[in-house]
């Protein structure tokens, strides 16, 4: 009974261990790090924003070790407005947060393939089916052992396209930019930045030769317009092993690496995983 007693908590203090947390940053494709003030449970409390289920994570970094045992870890989408204040639940407890305005700057790109600006019938018709695909990994959920949520950059080069940009192609507005592109030229090599499991595979439409991996707890890093995979799904990597190299297909000026992360189903800006 003692040897029992002495390896339960055992893991409960291992599956407890404080986690380095990412930077913050409460503005629309940030991160809001809310303490769980009142939810002092062994085991993670159960978390829901906007519809997604949300990182929860243990604790020993100030001032949140202060205030609580646990802290969630929110993406925040680039559509959320400051006027509205944001709701987060976890274990039935509300946790309202306010975000702050960020105004990003506009990029104007000239695609050549018109059917990139204005797909037909068929393609969007593979949009579809395709972008089902991406969400479902999005929104994959596994609960690894983790000791940090930062990560190593993906490939080496010049950032030419920040995230949060406000996209025109071919003078016609799309969606903001939600990602991180890294032009590091034809063949560059990609690399995993953490820790994760391989969950889809695939040739899309708009971002050509993609591989998006799941590290846990909701948080997924997606790599696109490659010019080879190495991996497949199911793999299971570690920081540094080999994903590809950088191409130029799907939707492209130019051969970079389009690199997002997305965080309960919520793309937000990957430099915020980086430390260094």
């Amino acid at each position: 009974m003692r040897l029992f007693s002495f390896i339960f908590t055992l893991l409960l203090s291992y599956s407890a261990a404080a986690v380095d947390l990412p930077q913050e940053s409460r503005v629309p494709g940030g991160i809001a790090l809310i303490p769980l003030t009142g939810l002092n449970s062994a085991t993670a409390p159960s978390a829901w924003y906007k519809g997604n289920r949300v990182m929860v994570l243990p604790t020993t970094e100030t001032p949140f070790s202060q205030q609580a045992s646990w802290v969630a870890v929110i993406g925040i989408p680039l559509s959320a407005k400051a006027t509205k204040d944001q709701l987060m639940k976890a274990d039935g407890k509300s946790f309202p947060f306010q975000i702050q305005d960020k105004e990003y700057e506009e990029q104007r790109l000239t695609v050549t393939n018109k059917r990139h600006v204005n797909p037909n019938k068929q393609d969007l018709a593979r949009y579809k089916r395709e972008k089902t695909e991406m969400v479902a990994a999005f929104k994959s959920w596994s609960t690894p052992q983790i000791s940090s949520v930062n990560f190593e950059l993906p490939a080496t080069g010049r950032f030419s396209s920040p995230f949060g940009l406000k996209r025109f192609f071919n003078d016609q507005p799309r969606n903001p930019h939600s990602g991180l592109d890294i032009a590091g030229g034809q063949g560059g090599a990609i690399s995993a930045p953490a820790p994760g499991k391989v969950v889809a595979v695939g040739e899309y439409f708009f971002n050509g030769n993609t591989v998006i991996i799941d590290h846990g707890y909701g948080l997924t890093t997606m790599y696109c317009h490659m010019s080879r995979i190495d991996v497949k799904i199911g793999d299971q990597l570690n920081t540094g092993d080999s994903i590809g190299a950088i191409g130029k297909t799907g939707r492209v000026t130019g051969p970079h690496l389009h690199w997002s992360v997305s965080l309960n189903n919520t793309r937000v800006d990957p430099l915020l995983f980086v430390k260094q």
